[in-house]
């Protein structure tokens, strides 16, 4: 687990320099300040954890629940309710901020997001399969899986052969990613 966390909504990519004058890409994260809703604790839930949310949603949006939820911890209602498992959520007090100066440049921090859905897709972006030939004879199987099994032994497709389907909109994590600069004015 984490010792300090925080959410973000990426905006693009950009570069900066170093100082040996190489470009290097960075990636560029909006940071709204992050309000805590709830801590939750081994004790009393069985893991720990602290809940906030962001960003700002009309009253009218929230479901009962949520806006009891809300209501119950006295902050202000946000679009979006998320976790961030936490190795000491007794540091953090329901209604305190948390804003992107917890970051410095040069800590090290791992990345969880959701990935670019690509949609329904072949074996050769999917898989990366070569494909059949291009000519000499090949005819409407040019990007073809080919064969996915046996005949009469065994009779049936094995679990997990590698098959067209979606691709993408899936959660990642990268880690290990460095900061480069965190701009509490922006």
């Amino acid at each position: 687990m984490a010792t300090k966390a925080i959410v973000g909504e990426k905006l693009g990519m950009t570069q900066v320099w170093d100082e040996q004058n190489r470009a290097i890409p960075v990636t560029v994260v909006k940071v709204a300040p992050c309000r805590v809703v709830q801590v939750k604790t081994p004790e009393h839930d069985g893991y720990s954890a602290v809940q906030v949310t962001f960003g700002v949603i009309q009253a009218k949006r929230l479901t009962r629940p949520e806006a009891g939820h809300f209501a119950k911890a006295g902050v202000e209602a946000g679009r979006r309710l998320v976790e961030l498992r936490l190795d000491n959520p007794s540091d953090y007090q329901v209604g305190q901020e948390i804003k992107v100066d917890l970051l410095t440049p040069g800590d090290h921090v791992d990345v969880t997001a959701v990935s670019k859905g690509k949609g329904f897709t072949g074996v050769m972006k999917r898989h990366n399969f070569s494909g059949m030939g291009a000519g000499h004879g090949a005819h409407k199987v040019h990007r073809a899986p080919g064969a996915i099994g046996a005949c009469a032994t065994p009779s049936r497709v094995f679990k997990g052969t590698k098959m067209a389907g979606r691709v993408g909109h899936q959660r990642v994590t990268t880690l290990n990613l460095q900061v480069v600069q965190a701009d509490a004015e922006r």
